[in-house]
């Protein structure tokens, strides 16, 4: 799912399902290498937990208001709140240690 400034509010404050924030910007050459991980992690993890991915250049309000400072930024959400953030490209393993790290186990 492609997160905008219009869809953000709804996204977050209608969805009992956990949602994964990949804050990212076209530039970046750590986002682009991680995107092939968030897509494969998309592919196992839900319907469990949602994905979504925010370029922080396109939507510069929902960054600053989030105040995300490095790409690539992860923010995992439960109920509209923010329970936990990383930065950096992260492997599958070390996404899925740090979901599990975060009271979010996804599987093997």
């Amino acid at each position: 799912m492609v997160l905008t400034a219009a869809n953000v509010g709804s996204l977050m404050q209608h969805n009992e399902t956990p949602v994964l924030v990949d804050c990212w910007a076209p530039w970046c050459g750590p986002c682009r290498n991680f995107a092939p991980i968030f897509e494969q992690a998309a592919s196992e993890f839900e319907p469990h937990l949602r994905l979504a991915k925010l370029n922080t250049e396109e939507h510069q309000s929902v960054a600053t208001r989030w105040q995300i400072r490095s790409i690539p930024t992860l923010i995992l959400f439960k109920g509209g709140r923010e329970v936990a953030r990383v930065s950096g490209a992260l492997s599958l393993k070390q996404l899925k240690q740090w979901l599990a790290q975060n009271g979010q186990p996804v599987g093997k």
